[in-house]
């Protein structure tokens, strides 16, 4: 962990009691504190949100055959996964393969994941989804969608819920997808375990585009929530990455921004829901941003009534 995500995690911590939030994830009495300097306070939630994906717009679109797989390796260049509904996970050792029209309920550290070397992996319009208490990770699961490979992943038009960190990566097409639903839970090592609907960690050189998706994440702060979209400085700086035509919220805040070293971030045209918390996440819309960073961009972003969304400065 960078000293930025430990310096923002003790910040949760330390907070955490003023704002106690319940196990819904929603606030209490707002805390004797000013608002996150910098960002606005949306004053009340407002129908803003209609057209971001949902359960009707995303995940299989036709009859689906049960397909009992357990942790299945695919090998074969080019493979198609199509209507299949999986009791297993998929660990990807190939290239161009694409699973489409079907359902993933994994026990495993991770729904679908692309392995070092590959590449061309593309998961559309599919339900990505496990079982509370049945993962390997303390009974928690980690991944819906992991990216080790070097090159890009698309998922589209999915329906994704439950795991702690749902879209992995540091590159990859992200868009139209509804990621709702997370579930807390302890690691192996006892810790509440970090909840992010995307998650990156930075250093890789590829390109992340996340455009029109729903990015809910209703944990509460003292029970692991860290952001709706995490771009985070974990193995090196942030960089050429897009943000736009996103529906936000929850997290301590909805939007890590990349931190002090982050450059070619552009972040436009999103909307930071109120539905969990009144700025959007716990401590407030977004943090992190790297304001003067070269190619940064941040424009024409609200909260859900229309109030405009001023970010913090990194630091």
């Amino acid at each position: 962990m960078t000293r930025l995500r430990r310096l923002l995690a003790g910040l949760a911590l330390l907070l955490s009691a003023a704002c106690s939030p319940g196990a819904s994830g929603t606030d209490s009495a707002p805390p004797a504190r000013s608002h996150s300097p910098g960002t606005a306070r949306a004053s009340t939630a407002a129908p803003g949100e209609a057209g971001f994906p949902d359960a009707r717009t995303t995940g299989p679109r036709i009859p689906l055959a049960p397909h009992s797989t357990g942790n299945m390796s695919v090998k074969t260049d080019g493979t198609v996964i199509k209507g299949w509904d999986v009791t297993g996970s998929l660990d990807i050792y190939a290239d161009d393969v694409t699973i489409v029209d079907s359902r993933i309920t994994s026990a495993n550290w991770w729904g679908v994941n692309l392995r070092p070397g590959h590449r061309g992996l593309r998961i559309l319009h599919t339900t990505i989804t496990a079982v509370p208490g049945k993962g390997p990770d303390n009974g928690g699961v980690d991944y819906a969608v992991s990216n080790m490979g070097t090159s890009s992943v698309e998922v589209g038009w999915c329906d994704i819920a439950v795991f702690g960190n749902a879209l992995s990566m540091g590159q990859g097409y992200l868009h139209d997808n509804y990621v709702h639903d997370l579930v807390p839970f302890r690691n192996n090592g006892g810790e509440w375990q970090h909840t992010d609907a995307v998650i990156s960690g930075g250093g890789t050189k590829g390109r992340l585009v996340i455009r029109h998706n729903t990015l809910l994440n209703p944990v509460a702060v003292d029970r692991g929530a860290s952001a709706a979209l995490g771009l985070f400085a974990d193995t090196g700086h942030v960089s050429n990455t897009v943000v736009d035509g996103n529906l936000l919220a929850g997290g301590a805040y909805a939007l890590y921004g990349g931190g002090a070293g982050a450059t070619g971030i552009r972040v436009t045209n999103n909307v930071f829901s109120t539905r969990y918390h009144r700025n959007s996440g716990v401590y407030g819309a977004v943090t992190a941003w790297n304001a003067g960073g070269p190619g940064n961009v941040w424009r024409d972003n609200r909260f859900s009534d229309g109030t405009p969304v001023s970010p913090e400065p990194a630091g």
